[in-house]
Order: structure tokens, then C-alpha cells, then sequence
């Protein structure tokens, strides 16, 4: 997935916790060097995160996802779903550093959670995933902003 095209972002959306009363604000912005996520995490009204999805496939076979993306030190998750069990996610964290770097994710590095909490789950292979998300949460209230540039698997 490339996030320097600008068709890329059509197929984006952003869920906040707005869904469940919250105030966290987000928005996408495209930039020729990629797309920003940015907004605002509110923890009033039991709020507290903000995320940005998208349709995507993985081919069979695929043993290792790279985003690469800077932003501002802040923890994010990089959230996958799949059709097998649509209503768990599997993520995984990462710190968004302020300069260009390529995070690169295994399997055993995604944890089966529903609404943040650990569930039991079916076992996740990167084929089964149809959708992926950034998700920025954990009560780090304020603004934040992370620029993606590709997500690609290997």
C-alpha cells in the first residue's frame, strides 16, 4: 500500500471514540511524501482513542508487514482484522519516531484484544487479514500526528 498515491487515501476511514461517546477528533491529510493522521485524543466522556482503517489483502505466504511511517514519539498500535473473526483485532505497538523508519512486524508480535481487552482468538496469519488500522490510545490525551508512507508485506 502505497500512501504517496494519492488514490490511497479514497479507501481510508477514521473511527474515534466517538462510537461510544468520546470527544477524540482525527482526520487524514494527504502530502506528496506520504498521508498524515493526525487529531486530537479526548478522555472526557470515557473517551480516549482515535484510528484510521483500510481494506487490504496480504499474499499467502506472507511472514513479516512493513509500515514505514515517522511521527511524533508517541506509542501507537498498527491494528489488523480479519473476516475469520471479525470482531477481534490483532495488534501490535510501536513508538513513532520523528524521523523515517521502517517498523517491521511478525506474527507472534500481534495480540488478540476486543475493545483493548486480551480475548482468546483463532490464529492469525496475514493471509486471513482484510483490514488494518493505526490506532493511537492508552490515555495519551493531546494531540498527535504520524505521516505513513508505505505498508508492505514480505
Amino acid at each position: 500500500m502505497d500512501f504517496t498515491n494519492p488514490n490511497t487515501m479514497r479507501d481510508c476511514w477514521i473511527v474515534n471514540d466517538s462510537v461510544m461517546g468520546g470527544l477524540s477528533q482525527s482526520s487524514l491529510r494527504k502530502d506528496p511524501h506520504g498521508m498524515f493522521f493526525e487529531g486530537q485524543v479526548s478522555l472526557e466522556n470515557n473517551g480516549g482513542f482515535a484510528s484510521m482503517r483500510s481494506s487490504v489483502r496480504f499474499p499467502h505466504g506472507t511472514q513479516l508487514i512493513e509500515l514505514l511511517a515517522k511521527g511524533d514519539s508517541k506509542r501507537y498500535k498498527l491494528v489488523l482484522r480479519t473476516e475469520l473473526a471479525p470482531r477481534v483485532t490483532y495488534a501490535a505497538d510501536f513508538i513513532a519516531e520523528p524521523t523515517w523508519q521502517t517498523y517491521r512486524f511478525h506474527l507472534n508480535q500481534f495480540k488478540a484484544t476486543f475493545r483493548g481487552q486480551a480475548v482468546h482468538a483463532p490464529t492469525l496469519s496475514f493471509s486471513d487479514v482484510t483490514e488494518f488500522g493505526i490506532l493511537i490510545s492508552n490515555s495519551q490525551a493531546g494531540s498527535f500526528a504520524i505521516q505513513l508512507k508505505t505498508l508492505q508485506s514480505t
